[in-house]
């Protein structure tokens, strides 16, 4: 069916879910961070953040990513032609991890930020006036609790930067997109490559689902489900 091009679609899966894996630790990190920033009492801080999701929200993925490869790259070697250094050749592997991930990671901060606002503030405060120290208090207390609340909007955000891994094929990445592409022109058969393609998004996704089902099971251990 797939006329020997098997394997080439199996080893762009691999490429893909590499950079969807790294993409999304880049982006639950400016998640975190961004989240934190807009809870923060400092108003620099949370001033930073909310022009971060405003921005990165407001543009295209695929204009930042290339933005970030080609914009990124000339950025780069101007700087090191006045620093003396040898030309610099971004990694395309590198260029769309860390552009989707801080593009997610806009979307992340708002979860995650939703999340820990869902905690009750009075365990934190309890906590905090039988000692626990600030760091503790985040880790033994807000942070168990906030993963329950995120995981509705993490899946979320996960599901479409699946579907983003598609756009890396523009910088030259070999993943499973380029391949299928390359098939397609090969055979003079793109409907049966590309829904090949489809297919295979479509059991990602549905893994990803039942995975973060289980977890969520998981964090809502002693929680009883509202009745409607």
């Amino acid at each position: 069916m797939l006329q020997g091009y098997g394997p080439a679609l199996l080893g762009g899966l691999a490429a893909t879910l590499q950079i969807a894996a790294g993409s999304l630790l880049v982006a639950t990190g400016f998640g975190l961070l961004g989240a934190f920033a807009k809870l923060s009492a400092n108003p620099v801080l949370r001033g930073i953040a909310a022009t971060y999701t405003t921005l990165i929200r407001g543009v295209p993925e695929l204009l930042l990513l290339l933005a970030v490869f080609y914009g990124g790259q000339t950025g780069l070697n101007a700087l090191g032609g006045l620093l003396g250094w040898d030309y610099i050749d971004v990694n395309p592997f590198a260029a769309g991890v860390l552009t989707l991930g801080f593009i997610f990671g806009a979307y992340l901060t708002e979860t995650f930020r939703g999340a820990m606002l869902a905690v009750p503030r009075g365990q934190a405060e309890a906590a905090q006036a039988f000692g626990f120290a600030p760091w503790r208090v985040l880790w033994r207390i807000t942070l168990p609790q906030m993963v329950r609340h995120a995981i509705p909007g993490f899946a979320n955000n996960w599901l479409v930067m699946l579907k983003a891994m598609a756009l890396v094929s523009v910088i030259g990445l070999d993943d499973m997109v380029h391949r299928a592409s390359l098939a397609a022109a090969a055979t003079r058969q793109p409907f049966t490559f590309y829904a090949a393609l489809a297919a295979i998004y479509l059991a990602i996704t549905s893994l990803s689902l039942l995975a973060l089902h289980l977890v969520n099971r998981r964090f809502s251990l002693g929680v009883r489900a509202a009745e409607l």
